[in-house]
């Protein structure tokens, strides 16, 4: 019974998300909050389960980033749709999640599977913080430096995020995923058809 504990764990993440961005449609932001402080703790159970018990599984690898990416860019997107917070991070953060995408591409068919690193890990927690304080300041409407706090933590967030994409793709491309012979291929064809 205890193997399938952090896969169920994830599972309760994914179900959490209706129930965050429900809360936070509604104004219930203190409920938000609770829900969602409930899933990162759920994340980070799972996580020490898997790893003090040996149960890593391909499927908590592929589902628990997944879990987390979602939460974060649907709850990041209700927060814009709020005018809680400025759309040009979620931008930010989409264009980083679509890059990953494409990334994930050059894997297809190849005996792989790239789970979390610790700066993947660290630009999540730092969002989750981000949000945690943008719902604290929303709630209660504090003012002065308590009011910034949440806008530097994502300004962070966001070195982060964007560092874990560098390194993801310099993993990529180092230890031979992406195809360095087809980059050239398919940059010699460009340049044969510029000429034609």
């Amino acid at each position: 019974m205890l193997k399938h504990v952090p896969n169920i764990l994830t599972i309760i993440r994914f179900l959490l998300i209706p129930v965050i961005l429900f809360a936070i449609f509604t104004g219930n932001y203190l409920y938000a909050f609770v829900f969602f402080t409930l899933s990162g703790f759920t994340d980070i159970l799972d996580g020490s389960i898997a790893r003090k018990y040996n149960l890593v599984s391909t499927f908590g690898k592929l589902m628990d980033p997944l879990a987390d990416k979602l939460t974060q860019v649907s709850v990041l997107s209700t927060l814009v749709f709020k005018s809680i917070i400025p759309f040009w991070i979620l931008v930010i953060v989409i264009l980083k999640e679509f890059i990953m995408i494409i990334g994930a591409s050059f894997l297809y068919g190849k005996d792989v599977v790239v789970y979390s690193k610790w700066y993947g890990k660290l630009a999540t927690v730092l969002f989750y913080l981000a949000i945690v304080l943008s719902l604290i300041n929303t709630q209660f409407q504090f003012t002065g430096f308590w009011s910034y706090l949440d806008m530097a933590v994502y300004c962070i967030a966001l070195v982060a995020t964007v560092f874990s994409l560098v390194m993801y793709v310099k993993y990529l491309y180092k230890d031979g995923f992406i195809d360095k012979s087809d980059l050239k291929k398919e940059k010699q064809e460009v340049v044969i058809n510029k000429k034609k």
